[in-house]
């Protein structure tokens, strides 16, 4: 439960895509194998932004929903591992998706962190907060099976992020 006090100041705004239900479940399901248990307190997620000012909702809401609204869902696939140093994240390939974020960042570039002002890097944590040993033996085991897979990208969402797991802002669908 979120105290209100925490509840009544404006949060930071987190931008994320959705994947379909199927991906959805297997990133979850290495995320719960991999990820510290206490520490994992929100679904697998693949970020575009990690903090928006809550001055642009509105804006940002528009231009999701004209991104998203009767549009074909942007190709994307899963082309590797990444090693975090103290995590592992699958990395995500998605040009249209990239795209999209450059729009988004070309329209929101005077609010951007520098975090989100730079190179992005497509990927879902699915290990974090660990120490070296654990996310390299982790990397080694996953790299043996893997092999390149196509994932869906269902739609992008907007999240309050108040210091816990994150609270439900917009959903935008693609077709």
């Amino acid at each position: 439960m979120i105290p209100d006090q925490v509840r009544d100041r404006p949060a930071p705004i987190i931008v994320t895509a959705l994947f379909g239900r199927q991906d959805q479940a297997w990133f979850n399901a290495l995320r719960r194998a991999h990820y510290p248990p206490e520490r994992n307190v929100i679904d697998a997620h693949l970020t575009l932004f990690h903090h928006l000012p809550p001055s642009a909702t509105d804006e940002l809401k528009h231009r999701l929903t004209r991104e998203t609204r009767g549009v074909r869902a942007p190709k994307a696939k899963v082309t590797g591992l990444m090693h975090l140093g103290r995590g592992v994240a699958y990395r995500i390939e998605a040009p249209e998706l990239e795209a999209i974020r450059g729009g988004l960042c070309a329209a929101f570039s005077t609010l951007l962190t520098p975090q989100d002002a730079t190179r992005w890097r497509p990927h879902v944590t699915i290990q974090n907060k660990v120490t070296p040993v654990p996310a390299k033996f982790v990397l080694t085991q996953l790299s043996k099976d893997f092999v390149p897979r196509e994932t869906e990208i269902a739609g992008l969402a907007t999240w309050l992020y108040r210091g816990g797991p994150w609270e439900p802002l917009s959903r935008h669908m693609f077709a």
